[in-house]
């Protein structure tokens, strides 16, 4: 019987136990290796241990694999720096340009849309000095833009994507009646109240949100939330007990402001309904945009506006709802109110890109804050531009609301920043 291979490069004896084996063979480097062969125990390949590669070699390599994986042509790249250098301050100067391109474009969309509100629900038209009390065209008006809009840029921006694990446009048709009812009343409420007025109601939104997470789902809050809602609370009611100025009560139809604010709360009502059911419907089909939400909803409520503004008057002599052919009659004897609602849509679509690529730039908390602010601002030129002048008290119970949700959104960023330093 011939010698054990392993003597071509050792002299020890050979070992008895495994053990025996470990003490007796140190680690060496031999220059080839046995490995028995997967086809039969009596042939053995020889394999050679893997050469460090000199740097050149590492080099070409690294451009190889560039080029398959489709990266920059072979060109090696080196890893892009992190002090905060030349490139750092670039990057921060983009996103400066970006998130002021889209302030900019918020507050330019909303406030020019709320003068132009407030202007179709206060201003008299033609020879004859007459309202426009068709405020609820509004609502029709801006769901067929907004459709046309979006399904514009469906077509531009996704026109080849598959619309597998997006939602069916039959998901919204039940959401979509809560959309078109709430923001119907939001505009009716320009009837009995003013402009500002309805502002500070529609930005107390927190309010029926905690009252609903306490009551019926037994959330607890922090303190400091309570505090929040304390201050818009307040603000808000206290900005409603107050006298009114007698210029700005003689701009509106039919003043009443318990009706008014009714009105604006039961909008946010159903606004809140209307959010969570998009995020239950975004949770579902993940692969659903923000565009696929804007078609659905507005399709939908094309629709019912249709039914409710043009179907039914016909219908019923006596229909005491708006009546779409006497919103376009009036339109068409004051081209002055259509071009301002066709205005008015356009503004409510564009504010719309720029809140959506807020929120994919920046996330949402930044886009309440830009949101938030452009309320502020639309206040101040209502009473300034608009006439409508505020009472000192006034002013402080619009500071009131909008300290309440500054803190609102301090809490959130702290939130946040929180969890992201315990991730």
């Amino acid at each position: 019987m011939g010698r054990p291979f392993w003597h071509r490069w050792t002299n020890h004896t050979t070992p008895r136990h495994s053990s025996d084996a470990r003490s007796a063979f140190p680690p060496l480097r031999p220059t080839a290796i046995t490995r028995a062969s997967s086809l039969s125990p009596r042939f053995h390949e020889t394999v050679r241990p893997p050469r460090r590669r000199t740097e050149p070699e590492r080099t070409m390599v690294s451009a190889r694999k560039g080029r398959g994986a489709g990266g920059g042509g072979g060109v090696v790249r080196s890893r892009p720096r992190i002090d905060g250098g030349g490139g750092g301050s670039g990057s921060l100067a983009s996103r400066v340009a970006v998130l002021a391109f889209c302030v900019a474009g918020i507050w330019s969309a909303y406030i020019t849309q709320g003068v132009l509100q407030e202007t179709l629900s206060t201003k008299r038209f033609g020879p004859e000095a007459r309202r426009f009390d068709h405020l609820a065209f509004l609502n029709f008006a801006q769901n067929v833009v907004c459709f046309v809009w979006s399904f514009i840029m469906i077509k531009l921006w996704s026109g080849g994507s598959s619309p597998a694990g997006r939602a069916p446009l039959s998901k919204y048709w039940g959401v979509s009646i809560t959309n078109t009812i709430g923001p119907t009343m939001g505009i009716e409420a320009l009837k009995y109240i003013s402009y500002p007025a309805q502002v500070l109601a529609k930005s107390s939104k927190m309010i029926p949100v905690m009252l609903m997470g306490t009551l019926l789902y037994g959330v607890k809050y922090t303190l400091p939330e309570y505090f929040c809602t304390f201050l818009v609370a307040g603000g808000v009611s206290s900005f409603a007990l107050l006298k009114t100025s007698s210029k700005t009560i003689k701009k509106l139809a039919n003043p009443n402001a318990p009706l008014g604010y009714a009105l604006c709360f039961l909008n946010l009502a159903f606004d809140g309904y209307t959010n969570s059911t998009q995020d239950l419907i975004k949770s579902r089909f993940p692969k659903t945009n923000p565009w696929d939400i804007m078609l659905g909803m507005n399709l939908w409520g094309t629709i019912y506006n249709t039914v409710i503004m043009f179907v039914a008057p016909l219908l019923f002599s006596s229909w005491p709802y708006a009546n779409g052919f006497e919103a376009v009659k009036f339109c068409q004897e004051n081209p002055e109110v259509a071009w301002d609602i066709l205005m008015f849509c356009l503004c409510g679509a564009v504010g719309q890109n720029f809140i959506f690529l807020t929120i994919s730039r920046f996330g949402s908390l930044t886009n309440t804050t830009i949101t938030t602010t452009r309320k502020f601002m639309s206040i101040v030129i209502s009473s300034v531009i608009s006439g409508n002048p505020l009472s000192f008290e006034q002013w402080g119970s619009v500071v009131m609301v909008f300290s309440g949700l500054s803190l609102q959104i301090y809490l959130k960023w702290k939130r946040k920043k929180g969890r992201e330093h315990k991730e």
